[in-house]
């Protein structure tokens, strides 16, 4: 009975689908995080009696056939890259990107990451860094001697030194765009990676074409909607549900068969 195996694949979906609700809603406070969703696709058909068969000596021709579905299968599981809230921190490195583009980061390994999460704090040597001391792309030094920092929304770094009346600059924050952002890698704390999927990386100026601007003393918060996500679980739940009364109808005629005398 092919409704074994059909109900089967089709709660093995719906599991995949709460994994990922559920992972959204463990997110929903991690700075620049991205919700995702799967999207599923019908599995192979199986031809009892093929559409535009001939059906007679005269050339009739069968219009619709007879195909059975043999389930669902996950297609994919792709980031939204929608922009999420800004919340103030009154912290002068933490930094909220408004528009497109990521912030550069450099691993251990030499590799570039890229994350939307601007909580940065500074190095004991003075360099900008990420909450695991990576350096935000291309390197910016804060002198041990300044008193303010201030970041425009252009990216331009300029400190104040105590006795200086004027600013000094002291580096550029650059921002990072990809063709397609949903193909980027996802690596854990914060990062992405480039992918073959994601096309080759886009460096530019915040408040240039193409790229947004930043905002000093701002986080950008998820792009996770609690409503639409418990929505969401609850369809996916009862889906599942759904699928095992299946199994269960299936296996009382299947015990019906057996006990045939």
């Amino acid at each position: 009975m092919r409704a074994l195996s059909i109900a089967a694949t089709g709660m093995l979906a719906q599991q995949l689908n709460v994994e990922v609700i559920s992972n959204n809603l463990a997110n929903m406070n991690t700075s620049g995080f991205k919700r995702q969703r799967a999207e599923f696709q019908d599995l192979l058909y199986q031809n009892i009696e093929r559409v535009g068969a001939t059906s007679s000596d005269a050339g009739t021709v069968v219009p619709t056939g007879v195909q059975i579905g043999v389930g669902v299968k996950a297609g994919t599981v792709y980031r939204v890259t929608g922009q999420g809230d800004l919340t103030p921190t009154e912290n002068m490195f933490d930094i909220a990107i408004q528009g497109k583009g990521y912030f550069r980061v450099q691993l251990p390994s030499g590799e570039d990451a890229y994350t939307r999460a601007g909580t940065f704090a500074t190095s004991p040597d003075g360099q900008l860094v990420t909450p695991d001391g990576y350096v935000v792309a291309p390197g910016i030094n804060i002198p041990q001697d300044a008193v303010d920092v201030a970041i425009n929304q252009q990216g331009e770094v300029q400190v104040y030194i105590d006795g200086d009346t004027l600013p000094q600059t002291v580096g550029q924050i650059e921002l990072t765009n990809f063709f397609n952002e949903a193909g980027l890698g996802a690596i854990g704390d914060n990062l992405l990676k480039e992918s073959g999927a994601s096309g080759s990386p886009i460096s530019g100026t915040p408040g240039s074409t193409g790229f947004g601007t930043v905002l000093q003393g701002f986080l950008e918060t998820s792009n996770v909607n609690t409503v639409s996500e418990i929505t969401s679980l609850i369809a996916a739940q009862r889906a599942y549900e759904m699928n095992a009364k299946v199994i269960s109808t299936a296996d009382e005629m299947l015990s019906v068969t057996s006990n045939l005398r």
